[in-house]
């Protein structure tokens, strides 16, 4: 009895890891501008880099923009945005100021999500005009670059004043969070089924544990894959991007074109 309960605990926590892996978000991004689709042009991606780091230095404000072409998820894209800001941490702890611009090119989706800290001055309302009014026309003209940019411009305008800025980004003064609890609940878990196995195979005798493969396989996040850039600035230097432990409720608006 004992044996098959442990069996059964083994089983679980594999259903639970594999689901966790199925569904694993990607890694926070280490710039600003994440163009992963390759829909900007190369000097123009820094230039939106550059222009989204200005702005958290001015107002402590962090703005991320990232680009699939497919959703990374089986999930709906209000969830997935959800988790994904959770995990990179968006904005100041305790001011929880951040917001992120996702677009999903085959898709044809995106959605603009704010901080719990910005929900007054991007409310749904707001996101869901940028979107239908000044981004969706442009991308439906082809014109990725300009609808972006009309969206980052809009961000700004919005959310400008509502706090005030030190001069440097959470990068630059070496306070980024990197904590995450899914995933070390993850790492828990696997080494949880690790030590049953072992014990489980110990009471049979017959079968020796010599290994485990790690359930986990890298993610191939969109057209091209994952890179921690998505684009190359010709090897001059970024301003690089790092969470600074905010939140988000899930505020925001979705919308397509």
């Amino acid at each position: 009895m004992r044996m098959r309960f442990c069996l059964g605990i083994l089983v679980l926590l594999a259903g639970v890891v594999f689901t966790h892996a199925a569904e694993t978000i990607p890694p926070r991004p280490d710039r600003y501008f994440n163009d992963y689709a390759g829909v900007v042009s190369p000097n123009t991606a820094p230039r939106f880099n550059e222009q989204l780091a200005e702005f958290e230095r001015q107002t402590s404000n962090q703005v991320v923009v990232a680009i699939w072409r497919k959703i990374p998820s089986q999930s709906s894209i209000e969830d997935f945005t959800q988790r994904t800001f959770q995990a990179w941490q968006l904005g100041q702890k305790g001011r929880n100021n951040g917001v992120v611009f996702f677009v999903f090119i085959d898709e044809r989706g995106m959605r603009i999500q704010p901080g719990y800290g910005l929900e007054g001055a991007l409310p749904d309302i707001t996101c869901n005009e940028i979107i239908r009014d000044a981004v969706a026309p442009r991308f439906r003209a082809n014109d990725f670059e300009g609808g972006i940019g009309a969206g980052i411009d809009l961000i700004f305008k919005a959310i400008r004043g509502e706090y005030k800025g030190t001069g440097k980004t959470v990068r630059e003064t070496g306070t980024s969070q990197n904590n995450n609890p899914a995933g070390l609940l993850v790492f828990f878990l696997f080494i949880v089924m690790i030590l049953l196995a072992m014990r489980a195979s110990r009471r049979f005798g017959g079968y020796r544990y010599t290994g485990v493969g790690g359930p986990f396989v890298s993610g191939n996040w969109g057209g091209g894959g994952w890179s921690s850039g998505g684009w190359s600035s010709g090897g001059g230097g970024f301003s690089g991007f790092g969470g600074g432990g905010g939140s988000s409720g899930g505020g925001g608006a979705s919308g397509s074109w």
